[in-house]
């Protein structure tokens, strides 16, 4: 059985550097057993968890004291400045959108005029003999990625795909046929004892996915039963949780809009798309959500530690950020855990539609750590969105009724994008000055 300290070095993460954080000297690790302190009840849950996360990579970014306060007045100015270019892309979009008697009249083969930012991703992801370094690509895609390429352009994000064009074709031949030795290999054990309340659990969680009208398609269940039970088998420790079924979707739908007709993908009949494209797309799924499952992993260890964490950090940013709505759930004990918990497990998937998701993780593959870190900025934007409505209720259920139903039904790219330009903002503020606005 190996070791705590070699389970902790295996579930240790890169530390990587958040743009604009301050550099520090990494602490040089002690060569004789210290005595620790005692700890609060948080710190006690943190520490007895160690072999499935490493304490303070993560609340480094929210928690640890700041050096220097940053200038209001930066932090004003960029967030203005992002929803400027905000307004201004939604006016473009709208110029393209109606065009003049003369524009009607002239057919054109090219791909559908969009904002000069998403014309240079078309160029730079189209062009079959030129790589798009990954920095420059992260920076086109973070206002939204034109639908002809996103298949291709999450692929890339995601970094399932090298970024050298003439080794993509290789690399998604090796890793399907990898995928598919995964299923000969591994998916005959879904019914033995050691395998089958994964599976049944599993089989019980698709159906309560959505869009319905696509999950409950024959085809589109067993392809997320195998993707789902492969990728249990071979992550052992954590195995199959509820929320991670959720994490399938998206990948699954955007990679299909490539092989069908139809506008949106819930109302496509998938049995009439080719065998041989449904496994590729199969595989690229499973891919790629390893890949996001791979830096969210103690979201969905024993206890899920990440979870716990973040829903923690999340209270304190947003008693920073807006007391009055912090006091008001506190007074009517409302615990963030209560709603909060579903946001971080299913990356705010059951509180927006999908087509909401999908624009959203657009700019999550173009953040660094987007789905871990940048998601906490966003959640604390999406609970202030709703400021007004939280403070007009005086009843814990009625609170608690809304948090976890939210009007978001009708919601599409412009409130996503003003929901992202909010959470930038924060993230700017906070994520290397923590204490700025510390009482």
């Amino acid at each position: 059985m190996a070791s705590d300290g070699a389970r902790k070095q295996f579930w240790k993460r890169s530390n990587s550097k958040v743009p604009g954080s301050l550099l520090k000297a990494a602490p040089k690790a002690p060569t004789t057993p210290v005595k620790a302190k005692r700890v609060s009840t948080f710190q006690e849950f943190e520490s007895n968890t160690s072999d499935a996360w490493d304490a303070g990579e993560d609340d480094d970014g929210l928690l640890a004291m700041a050096a220097e306060s940053l200038n209001s007045d930066v932090v004003m100015e960029t967030a203005n400045r992002v929803l400027r270019n905000h307004s201004e892309r939604q006016e473009r979009h709208k110029r393209w959108e109606a065009p003049g008697p003369e524009q009607k009249s002239k057919p054109s083969a090219e791909p559908p005029p969009v904002p000069s930012g998403d014309l240079r991703l078309v160029k730079s992801v189209s062009e079959s003999h030129t790589s798009c370094p990954a920095e420059e690509l992260r920076k086109l895609s973070w206002s939204g990625i034109p639908k002809p390429v996103r298949p291709i352009t999450w692929k890339l994000l995601s970094g399932y795909l090298p970024a050298n064009v003439d080794r993509r074709p290789a690399t998604l031949q090796r890793k399907q046929k990898e995928y598919f030795a995964f299923i000969e290999h591994y998916y005959d054990s879904r019914n033995d004892d050691v395998h089958q309340d994964t599976y049944r659990q599993i089989h019980i969680d698709i159906p309560r996915m959505s869009p319905e009208a696509l999950i409950l398609q024959p085809k589109v269940t067993e392809i997320f039963e195998r993707i789902l039970f492969i990728w249990a088998i071979r992550h052992p420790a954590s195995g199959y949780v509820q929320g991670i079924n959720d994490l399938v979707t998206p990948f699954f739908v955007v990679f299909m809009c490539e092989h069908i007709e139809e506008e949106e993908v819930d109302a496509a009949d998938v049995s009439r798309v080719p065998a041989d494209v449904l496994r590729n797309v199969e595989a690229d799924t499973y891919w790629c959500m390893s890949k996001l499952l791979d830096g969210i992993q103690d979201n969905y260890t024993f206890a899920q530690p990440g979870i716990q964490m973040k829903v923690k950090m999340l209270e304190e940013l947003v008693s920073r950020i807006d007391e009055p709505v912090h006091r008001h759930l506190e007074q009517h004990e409302v615990r963030y855990l209560q709603f909060a918990f579903r946001w971080m497990n299913n990356l705010l998937m059951r509180e927006v539609p999908l087509r909401c998701t999908v624009r959203l993780w657009d700019t999550y593959q173009s953040e660094p750590d987007g789905f871990s870190h940048f998601h906490l900025y966003v959640c604390a934007a999406f609970l202030v969105r709703w400021r007004k409505e939280i403070l007009e209720e005086r009843d814990f259920q009625e609170l608690l009724l809304f948090l976890q139903n939210l009007p978001t039904a009708h919601w599409g790219d412009e409130d996503i994008s003003l929901l992202l330009a909010e959470a930038y903002r924060l993230k700017f503020a906070f994520a290397d000055a923590p204490n700025h606005y510390k009482k």
